[in-house]
């Protein structure tokens, strides 16, 4: 005779659902049980997005700052200030391809792009789940991240055509 209690089963759907309860969301063990664990799942997953979205922002102004230090070493750490600088008078500089980047900086900048591309696979797995409003949180997630962190742009590496955004599933 069996006493044992059945235990609620993870639903895997392979189509467009709006289930809420006995869906597992990536692990087994991130199983919604209830409505409410349903709404603080796709608060998280919003937030996650947002998180992303910041990481983006590290990622580029981490990128900037060394930039900065590249060219200033680069240059002699001779910068040019003041209004001759600021009106355009000096010709732009132009740096070889290939400057070498400091171990600090680059373990920095390896680990915040792997962070990103480890947040953006994640998402990518929580939009597999097909279900909609799991769909509709990632979204807003990122919406929300890049009304947030977006609020600049560079005009330059736009029309460059420089996107910069990697490896990424969004």
């Amino acid at each position: 005779m069996d006493h044992s209690m059945p235990m609620p089963r993870c639903s895997m759907n392979m189509l467009w659902n709006t289930q809420i309860v006995n869906t597992c969301i990536v692990f087994r063990s991130w199983h919604v049980s209830s409505m409410s664990i349903f709404v603080l799942s796709c608060i998280a997953i919003m937030g996650l997005g947002i998180l992303y979205e910041a990481l983006r922002v590290v990622q580029k102004q981490l990128d900037v700052r060394v930039a900065r230090q590249l060219a200033g070493s680069a240059a002699g750490g001779i910068r040019l200030g003041g209004d001759a600088a600021d009106a355009g008078l000096a010709a732009p500089k132009t740096f070889p391809h290939g400057i070498a980047v400091p171990l600090l900086p680059r373990v920095l900048r390896a680990a915040l792009y792997g962070a990103s591309v480890f947040l953006s696979f994640f998402l990518m797995l929580v939009f597999m789940t097909y279900n909609a409003y799991l769909i509709l949180a990632t979204v807003l997630g990122a919406a929300i991240g890049h009304f947030i962190f977006s609020g600049t742009v560079d005009v330059d590496a736009l029309l460059r055509n420089e996107d910069g955004r990697g490896m990424a599933c969004h």
